[in-house]
């Protein structure tokens, strides 16, 4: 079963706040065009996400997912420019 995200899923997600818990990891939303929007990045644009969300609009606004950074140190908001930081450093080798 498909599940689309809601504007109530959105705005869930933006009260629960840019950290997961338990365990504090760095949340991040995923946009319909498949880029990284920070939390920051959401709340400074709220009447484009929920526009885009209510009318279905697939202009680079509507999230479609709210995820959490594991290991990706090259994950950056495509709106900002600024670091989704990682929950965990990748393994050197």
């Amino acid at each position: 079963m498909q599940h689309n995200y809601t504007i109530s899923d959105f705005r869930r997600d933006l009260r629960d706040g840019q950290h997961a818990w338990p365990g504090g990891y760095p949340r991040f939303f995923i946009t319909s065009d498949g880029c990284a929007l920070s939390f920051e990045a959401a709340r400074d644009n709220i009447r484009l996400v929920l526009e885009a969300l209510r009318d279905d609009l697939r202009d680079g606004w509507q999230v479609v997912e709210c995820s959490i950074n594991w290991e990706d140190p090259g994950l950056f908001c495509d709106h900002t420019g600024f670091q989704i930081v990682p929950a965990y450093e990748a393994e050197r080798i």
